[in-house]
């Protein structure tokens, strides 16, 4: 079964699959070295894993339901802040010898900023995005509205002067193989990536649940006139979605070692790009668009640091002029 699964996605991805192994071979003469391609390589895969995780949720509120979430960010920021606080009310585990103890921290942490996250999705779909679902200029609106006052918020908690957030001790250091060394935290953070993108994706595709979700994005009233509430089921999305990108925001945290208020909004840009990129509604799309962005932006980073900001816009468009509804849409609209 899990063969079958594991070929069940790779068709899905299809031939596009192979983009971030084509731009990795271009990248690997311009680098100089073998080592310093292998270390921008593995840093890229993490940095996308990391951007996936807040962007997968995005692309399943934009694309399954239709809402324009520019108050998504704001969960990123509040799991950053959480899970460094967590971390430093636990530093006495985080930083100690205890390999256990460490682990301990680091699943509290990120458990702490999930669960506050998907808390706050539930309050923010019933409160605030339920009264303009279908209009999209007032979505736009008011969740960049709720977007502000999250900001203030964090600014009113843990104030505006930048925030430490030291890795727990196991997560610290590389593993050195000859003349390449790959930090421990970008091997913890691509594992966790592609560990969540697998749960995903076998619930959508493979679940009863996943099966009612895709089904009520086509026909809504068809579903609804067999009993199911698919009200219930956009909920569940959403609160998933808000949850995601605090764990994002979370590892993400970790991976700068210094956040401050606005991490969120600075994130936004690149989560859209990979939304963009990778298609509406697509979790085979968010993971590939989110590899090619952190691959890309680590490449161009080494190779010409004054182009780096603009790599990843350069590459949505040329994406876009190829495919217009991105690499792997879900839903076209």
């Amino acid at each position: 079964m899990a063969q079958g699964d594991a070929k069940s996605i790779i068709g899905r991805l299809g031939g596009v699959a192979l983009l971030p192994v084509a731009l990795a071979i271009v990248a690997l003469p311009l680098t100089g070295s073998f080592s310093s391609w292998v270390t921008l390589t593995v840093a890229g895969l993490a940095m996308g894993m990391m951007i996936f995780l807040m962007a997968s949720g995005l692309s399943l509120v934009f694309g399954l339901m239709d809402v324009l979430n520019f108050g998504h960010s704001a969960f990123i920021s509040f799991g950053a802040f959480i899970a460094a606080s967590v971390l430093a009310a636990l530093a006495g585990w985080a930083q100690g010898q205890s390999g256990a103890l460490n682990l301990l921290a680091i699943v509290l942490a990120i458990g702490a900023a999930t669960a506050f996250c998907a808390a706050a999705g539930w309050f923010f779909e019933r409160v605030i995005v339920r009264p303009v679902y279908g209009d999209h200029l007032r979505q736009i609106l008011i969740t960049v509205g709720a977007l502000i006052v999250a900001e203030q918020l964090i600014l009113a908690i843990w104030g505006g002067a930048p925030i430490s957030v030291p890795r727990p001790a196991i997560l610290r250091g590389s593993l050195v193989f000859g003349d390449v060394a790959i930090e421990t935290y970008r091997i913890f953070a691509f594992l966790l990536g592609l560990a969540v993108f697998v749960i995903l994706s076998l619930v959508l595709n493979r679940t009863r649940i996943g099966l009612l979700i895709r089904a009520g994005v086509e026909n809504r009233e068809m579903v609804e006139a067999l009993g199911f509430r698919i009200d219930h089921l956009f909920i569940a999305v959403f609160v998933a979605g808000s949850a995601l990108a605090g764990m994002g925001g979370a590892m993400w945290a970790g991976y700068q070692g210094l956040i401050s208020g606005a991490l969120g909004s600075e994130m936004l840009i690149l989560v859209f790009i990979v939304v963009i990129i990778g298609g509406l509604g697509s979790i085979e799309g968010s993971l590939l668009g989110a590899i090619l962005v952190g691959l890309m932006g680590n490449y161009v980073a080494f190779l010409l640091p004054k182009l780096s900001l603009a790599s990843n816009m350069l590459l949505m468009m040329v994406v876009l002029l190829w495919r217009p509804y991105g690499l792997l849409p879900a839903v076209k609209r």
